[in-house]
């Protein structure tokens, strides 16, 4: 919305600087910063009128000395606050195109099917909240219409339609061929990334922290894939009004640090469902339209130890009735070999810091 302002440049010259997408990231990140800190007490206040608390998931599954009985009084539903900055920041300082509609879709259709979830466990007190099942469905038909959405846009072909493998410039396949791949791996990596983000979401600042590291990541991928000159020069796709979808990366930052500041160690809230569904399919949508889906599991590489290391426990147990970790997800484990909760999170955030230079890497080695 603020973009239009540089139409004004012939009565204040400075009104030009509208036009540039560094200036908006910048000023969509300080936007959803500061809306996030100055709106969290309130937002805290609130939740706790509201009786926020959600029941231990973990109770029954691990011994009760490993479990934090204060976080049972930590206000959860927190995502609320970090969606509505999002979202906020994006429409002041980002072009309203296609791109951005369909980004703002995807996390707002998200964080409701988080709420529902988060609001079955808090007020209708079932510890598992919505029914496996139907939430998995109701992720599939977002992620399904998301990438779809992307596919119908007419600028985006054919490279929507070329499947990347990373440190290879050309594409692997292209046309229908790539699309029978693109199209199933970019629902895949959408709902993929929600969930792993959720499972991670279990230690204070644990889950908001390789968050941050993955949207600036993915943030510079939109910038350099939507500039004409950088596209040419690293040799990547340039795609028309993806520098927009920079911006709305950096209104995740600004947001994702913003919360950070009330939901470290002790947290005052907590993201929940709410928050955690949509900032990870928000960043495998990004993923998808930047043509780094695979790059994705490197950058989001501690989602991906979270994720992986729930399957093979579950696998391991079902076939040899043994557990491979003490308990899963593998923060839970680290937990359990005497490491305390700041130990875990700086450390997976180190984690996360690694893998994420490492994904920008993968720019030039190929």
């Amino acid at each position: 919305m603020l973009y239009l302002l540089h139409n004004l440049e012939n009565f204040w010259g400075p009104f030009r600087l509208f036009q540039y997408v560094t200036l908006r990231a910048g000023g969509a990140f300080l936007t959803a910063f500061f809306i996030t800190l100055l709106l969290g007490p309130f937002a805290i206040q609130i939740l706790k009128k509201l009786n926020t608390y959600a029941p231990s998931r973990h109770k029954g599954l691990i011994p009760e000395e490993y479990i934090d009985k204060n976080k049972d009084k930590t206000p959860s539903m927190g995502g609320i606050l970090i969606v509505v900055s999002i979202t906020i920041a994006t429409i002041l300082w980002a072009k309203l195109i296609s791109y951005t509609y369909i980004f703002l879709f995807t996390t707002i259709s998200l964080c409701i099917l988080g709420f529902i979830d988060d609001y079955s466990k808090v007020v209708l007190k079932k510890r598992d909240g919505t029914p496996a099942k139907l939430k998995f469905l109701i992720q599939l038909l977002i992620a399904v219409l998301s990438v779809l959405l992307l596919f119908t846009i007419p600028q985006n072909t054919p490279y929507i339609y070329q499947f990347m493998v990373p440190f290879y410039k050309e594409p692997v396949l292209t046309g229908f061929y790539g699309a029978l791949i693109t199209f199933p791996l970019g629902v895949l990596v959408v709902i993929g990334a929600s969930n792993a983000v959720n499972l991670t979401d279990g230690k204070d600042g644990l889950a908001i922290g390789p968050v941050i590291f993955c949207a600036f990541t993915y943030a510079i991928f939109a910038y350099l894939s939507g500039n004409y000159i950088f596209a040419g020069h690293l040799d990547i796709h340039y795609i028309s009004g993806a520098g927009e979808v920079g911006i709305f990366a950096a209104s995740i930052i600004g947001a994702g640090i913003g919360f950070l500041w009330y939901n470290c160690y002790p947290a005052s809230m907590f993201m929940g469902d709410t928050g955690s569904l949509a900032l990870g399919g928000s960043i495998g949508l990004i993923a998808v339209l930047v043509r780094k889906e695979i790059v994705l599991l490197l950058v989001g590489g501690v989602f991906v130890m979270e994720a992986l290391s729930v399957i093979l426990q579950v696998g391991s147990f079902k076939l040899r009735k043994k557990r491979i970790f003490l308990c899963a997800p593998i923060h839970h484990h680290f937990e359990r070999k005497g490491w305390t909760e700041t130990q875990i999170v700086v450390r997976f955030w180190i984690l996360a810091g690694i893998f994420a230079l490492l994904g920008l890497a993968t720019l030039k080695l190929r």
